[in-house]
């Protein structure tokens, strides 16, 4: 499970990846974030209960900087399945987020009694499945049993959810990252049950076919990958054609 949740988050990690992401889902492909404004967050923080501590991790975090000020910090959940919980479990990251942004400002304020300006906290949650929508909770009020009368001292969340096989052409189109590659993956694989690879160049071959791998899974995508392949041209023809090759071999060992 641990090497499962590392593959999924390695490719999303790559600055060039995480800002194209960001910049064609949140502002229309505009290049409003530069990679070279992004760092890195730890993505853990844990929480109190039962009188225990326990942790909880995001995929993949980043501040995003002008200078020496933080902006925001963008956050990205990958879901291969639909999570009728998710929105509470964003509230408590995003919580988590802000809490740590208080002690941060208190240790500021002990050392140099200057306040740390606060920044907003955005999170992305990605949704890789192309059989189906996501037609179970996106806020925090269809999660909870809410009666009418307290509804109005309660407040809402709603969770930015992307359904990546439901993009539009035009949105795929947009990718300038390896991220283009796997959203038209699951926009064909939703629209023709099936794909057809193109002759984009891949970046980052083999933390795409991890990506490929989980949230396929199909364990082949992984197994081609062969590190010449970081070393020469590679596109999603050349992976095929290996896995095709691969099973044919396969076939004529076991034949």
């Amino acid at each position: 499970m641990a090497e499962k949740d590392i593959a999924e988050k390695t490719l999303e990690a790559y600055n060039d990846v995480f800002a194209d992401i960001v910049n064609v889902l949140l502002f229309q492909g505009r290049h409003f974030v530069k990679e070279d404004e992004l760092e890195e967050e730890s993505p853990g923080s844990s929480y109190k209960a039962d009188g225990k501590l326990h942790a909880q991790e995001r995929d993949v975090a980043k501040y995003w900087r002008k200078g020496l000020v933080r902006i925001a910090l963008y956050g990205l959940e990958n879901q291969t399945g639909i999570d009728r919980d998710m929105p509470l479990r964003l509230f408590s990251y995003d919580g988590a987020a802000y809490r740590a942004q208080l002690l941060a400002d208190k240790g500021m304020k002990e050392k140099t009694g200057i306040p740390i300006p606060r920044y907003p906290v955005v999170t992305l949650v990605l949704y890789f499945g192309y059989d189906r929508h996501w037609r179970t909770p996106r806020t925090l009020f269809e999660c909870l049993e809410l009666p009418e009368d307290i509804k109005p001292y309660v407040n809402d969340y709603r969770m930015n959810l992307y359904e990546i096989a439901y993009l539009s052409d035009e949105q795929v189109q947009m990718f300038t990252s390896d991220f283009k590659i796997v959203a038209d993956y699951f926009v064909q694989m939703r629209k023709n049950k099936g794909y057809a690879p193109s002759e984009v160049t891949i970046k980052h071959v083999h933390e795409l076919l991890q990506l490929m791998a989980v949230m396929t899974q199909d364990n082949r995508f992984e197994s081609v990958f062969s590190p010449d392949m970081e070393r020469r041209t590679t596109t999603m023809c050349d992976v095929l054609d290996r896995v095709e090759n691969r099973g044919i071999q396969k076939g004529i060992q076991k034949g």
